[in-house]
This record gives structure tokens, sequence and C-alpha cells, in this order.
């Protein structure tokens, strides 16, 4: 709409056209008529349609103007007398506060909200604060409290008879039974909050609330199908036929400082929606898609929503990692540690890819020890312990990946993506315990579950370990098919570096010729120092004197020209001796 329309308007139309357009959810026409309008001195705006022009002006990405025209309603209910209306106000300033990183103010406005709802007979405004208690009650670990609030936001909803308030009280009493063990109740509770999204019948504000909610916790919970499910239903939500506003020039790589992540269109949860579906898109191996979209979470990504463009740039880190582009991969890692996330397991697994298995074990020990409760996010969980096994097992530290498996095991259960990581974990323990059998039977049972839940790069990586098991048990026939479809998805996925290690293994069954002019055994030694073993730990593990290992590293040296372990050790990850 031009701007002469809009400044020869009569007054009263503009207002009229402007709630019609909040009414339709066109939040980017709502706030032009409102912005216009409220430009001149002598109009004013009343308390229900500066709440309209705050949805508007946060919908289009003026964050700022949102809170502002926000302050203004919440003091216009007030000397209205109206005590619902500012408690809302004071609930949604608490709301946005918080998201733009202002705790105190955002806790002085939860504490007015309180101040004018707590004492007022039940009305949906409460609900929020029931929530907010929900929240708060889960953090301090009081899961008692916490679902006493999430049921009275449920019944102060249901009395209200909004089905945007239903279905947030309904993931909300999710997330709190979900945190308290009890997961068959809060997924069922979930779907049910879904259902309303996904048949349209809730506001934009509420459906994108929920999606990203959902997706989040679905991550979390490690529940693979409905995360896949969600994504796909929010990317498609997100994607209606506005045009908002286009990316500044030179914004497309520009992406450590907040302002350079921001909000585009009218839609603010595409960024956030789009972020989960990065990881998503990670584990389905469609990993070309997974950074395109990733790059597109960053442009889209809010200033407030930060951490999902840290998840983004991680996820990218990952591919990239996997695909064998380390360098790309340590600055991705990098960018998701400036935006505050600690970007584990994945530095840890570059850390051993780049031969430093120390850092690796450090890492990865650091990360496990920094997660206050990890019943919030399982799936994170798993993935540290997956790696802890794989990084301990690398370094010859068996007990240590027992430990780690066997945790990963209890924590489990019969979650599809949790049974298949577990599997994995306890099925290369034992290949390193010298148990073919048993590692056979968990092998092959975490390519099953791999399988069917269609995430073809930890496939193939089982495939990896199931052909060191039919080997070890003397089945080559077997060996080398498992090899031969390893190495298929490693191409299609462009897993270089595991490509060359499975082509390597294929060689017709005999030893490849070593590099350098090793014999055997020296490759063997070359090999633990690069796990990070000294001279009196390589003697122990092939029962020979540490003399020996002094004279079989100075063969190493001059062979390779190398005058370090540490040169050596990168000699060994160069040439896949590993």
């Amino acid at each position: 709409m031009s701007a002469p329309t809009l400044h020869t308007a009569h007054p009263t139309d503009a207002v009229e056209r402007a709630r019609d357009a909040a009414g339709r959810e066109s939040w980017a026409e709502a706030y032009a008529l409102l912005h216009a309008h409220d430009l001149h001195p002598s109009r004013g705006l009343t308390a229900d349609d500066l709440s309209v022009l705050a949805d508007a002006a946060w919908w289009s990405g003026h964050t700022d103007e949102s809170v502002t025209a926000r302050l203004r309603s919440h003091a216009a209910f007030l000397a209205a007398g109206d005590h619902r209306g500012a408690g809302l106000a004071a609930w949604w300033l608490h709301y946005e506060y918080a998201s733009l990183g202002r705790p105190a103010a955002a806790a002085g406005w939860l504490h007015r909200a309180r101040h004018h709802l707590e004492d007022l007979p039940p009305c949906p405004e409460q609900c929020f604060l029931a929530w907010t208690d929900a929240e708060e009650a889960e953090q301090h670990g009081d899961g008692a409290a916490a679902l006493a609030a999430a049921r009275r936001m449920t019944r102060l909803a249901v009395r209200s008879a909004s089905p945007d308030l239903v279905a947030l009280s309904r993931q909300a009493e999710s997330a709190v039974l979900l945190a308290n063990g009890r997961r068959t109740e809060a997924l069922a509770l979930l779907d049910d909050a879904m259902c309303a999204v996904t048949a349209g019948e809730l506001s934009g504000m509420f459906t994108g609330w929920l999606y990203c909610l959902a997706l989040t916790q679905c991550m979390e919970a490690a529940d693979f199908g409905r995360a896949v499910e969600w994504t796909n239903a929010a990317m498609e939500w997100c994607a209606p036929p506005w045009t908002g506003r286009p990316a500044e020039p030179g914004r497309e790589t520009a992406a450590l400082d907040a302002t350079s992540v921001s909000a585009s269109g009218e839609n603010p949860f595409r960024g956030v929606c789009r972020a989960h579906r990065v990881e998503v898109l990670d584990l389905l191996g469609t990993w070309a898609l997974a950074e395109e979209e990733a790059r597109q979470a960053c442009r889209e990504v809010p200033v407030d929503c930060l951490e999902s463009a840290a998840a983004a740039f991680y996820a990218t880190g990952d591919v990239q990692r996997r695909q064998g582009r380390l360098d790309e991969a340590a600055v991705s890692y990098a960018h998701a540690h400036e935006l505050g996330r600690i970007p584990q397991p994945g530095l840890a697994l570059l850390r051993l890819a780049q031969g430093r298995a120390d850092a690796a074990v450090a890492g990865v020990d650091l990360a496990l020890a920094c997660q206050s409760d990890p019943r919030h996010d399982l799936l994170g969980r798993a993935r540290l312990l997956a790696a802890r096994t794989e990084v301990a097992l690398a370094v010859r530290d068996v007990p240590g990946a027992s430990r780690a498996a066997a945790e990963l095991d209890a924590m489990a259960g019969d979650v599809p993506l949790l049974r298949a990581t577990a599997d994995t974990a306890l099925g290369a323990v034992a290949l390193a315990e010298a148990r073919p059998g048993p590692a056979l039977r968990l092998l092959r049972q975490a390519l099953a579950g791999w399988l069917a839940l269609h995430v073809p790069y930890e496939a193939a990586q089982v495939r990896m370990l199931l052909a060191a098991a039919d080997r070890a048990a003397g089945d080559e026939e077997a060996a080398r098919l498992e090899l031969a479809a390893a190495r298929a998805v490693f191409d299609r996925l462009g897993a270089v570096p595991d490509a060359r290690r499975a082509a390597a293994l294929l060689s017709g069954g005999k030893r490849r010729r070593l590099p350098g002019g090793l014999t055997a055994r020296e490759a063997e030694v070359l090999r633990l120092v690069a796990g990070g073993g000294t001279n009196k730990d390589i003697a122990h593990a092939l029962v020979i004197s540490e003399h020996t290992v002094s004279r079989h590293l100075n063969n190493i040296f001059a062979k390779l020209g190398v005058g370090s372990r540490s040169a050596a050790t990168a000699y060994a990850y160069a040439h896949d001796l590993l």
C-alpha cells in the first residue's frame, strides 16, 4: 500500500483496515497502517490498538518498536483500570525482554504481571503466569510443582475455551511430563496439541510457538520420527507467499554479530524452524540441502534467537567434518561457539580426525561434565556418550569406552534413535574386547535400527564395524559385502575419508603396501603413537620392551623424514594408517 494512500485515508478507516489486516494475520499491512497513523500526535490509538501495533511490529521484525508499543499499551490499560489487559501486556513485556537478553527488565515485568492478575478471579490471562510458573519450577528441579502449574494452566485454558491456550497448555504439560520420565503420557499430550496446529485451528503466533516448542522437545527427547514429521509441516507453514524485507548486501556471509542474524519477512519463526530442520536433514543424510538450509537459517533467525543460528552453524560443522573439510568445520564450530553453543561432540571428533587425541578426550569429558541435567536433552547426552566411546577406543581406553557405552545403554530404553546409538557403542566395545560374537549381535541390531530410521551415515559406520567383526569371526565374504555397502553410502554422501578407508579395506582382502617403506610392525607402533600412547604404553600393548619401541620409532622417523611424534601422527592420519 502506497504512502499517499496511507496519509490521505480517514484516520478511523486506517485503524479499521489495520484491525482487519491483523485479523487476517497480514502483519506487514497492519504495521504499515498503524505506524503511519501513530506518527500524527493528534491521532491516538486505544490500548487494544497499541497491542495490535506491538504484535504487528514483532511479526514484521521491528522488535524495538514492538516493545515500545507494548509499554504504551500497558500504560493505557492501566489508566483505564483494566487489570487483565495490563497484566497480559506486562507478561508480554516479560517475554520480550527475556528474549532480548534483558533478565532484570523481564523479572520486573513478570512481577507486575503477577500484581495485575494474581488476585483476579480465574481468567485466560492467568494461563501465561501458570506457564511461567511451570517452567521456573522445572528449572529448579521441582517436578511436582511444575506439573501442578502446568495442570493449572490447562484448567484455565479449558475454561477460557480458547483453542490457542488449550493447545499451548497441553504442550506445556507434555514438556513437564517428559522431563519427569513419563514419556508415553507426554507424547500423547503433544500429539493432541499438534493436531490443532496442523488442522489450522490456531492463530499464527501460537502455531509458530507450538512448532518451535514441539520440534525442540522431539529432538531433545530423541523422537526422530516426530521430529521429521513436524519439521516438514513447520517448513510448509513457514513458506506462505509473503515477500518480507530483502536481505542487506553482504549479509549472506556475515553471521557472527547479532545484527547480521536478523528476521526477514513477516514470519519470525521461519529461521528457528529451519534451524531444527537442519538437524533433521543432517541425520537423513541430505547434507547439501542441510548446509543450504543452515545458511538460510542464519539469515532468517531474529536477533533474540541466536541459539538457533548457533545450532545451524554446529550442524554445518558436522557435515563438513564428515566430508573431510576439516578447516571449514573448525570455522563453523568456532562460529557456533561465538554464538553461545558448546560445539561438542563435533569439535572433539574433529580433533580426533586431526590426530589430537588428548584434546578430543578433554573436550568431550568437559562437555559431559557441563550438562547440568541430562534429562532435558537426551539426544545431546547420547551423542556425547557415543563420542566418548569412540574417542576412548581410539586411545585404547577400553574400560572408559565401556563405561560410556553402559551409561548410554541405561538411558536408551526402547527409544529407537537412542537404542541404535547405544547398540553401536556396545558393539564397538565388544569388538575392542575381542568378543566377535556379541559384537556381531549388537552391531546387527544397531544396523537394523539405523536403517529403520533412514539414517544412512550412521548405518554405514556400523557396517564398517560389522566388517571388522566378520573378519574377526573368519567370514571374509560377509566382511566384503558390508564394506562395499558402506563405501557406496559414503561415496553418495561425499564422506571422503570414510569412503577412502572402506576402499582400502576392500583391496582384495590383501595387505596393502604400506607408505614410506614401513613394515607391518612399524605401522602398528605408529598407530599406537597416533593414539597418544607413550613408549611404555606401546611396549605393554605389543608385549615388547621399551628399548624395542624406541628402535622402531627411530626407524619410523628416519623412513618418514619426520622429527617428532606429532609429525609422525600427522603422517599417519594423512596416509590413512589408523
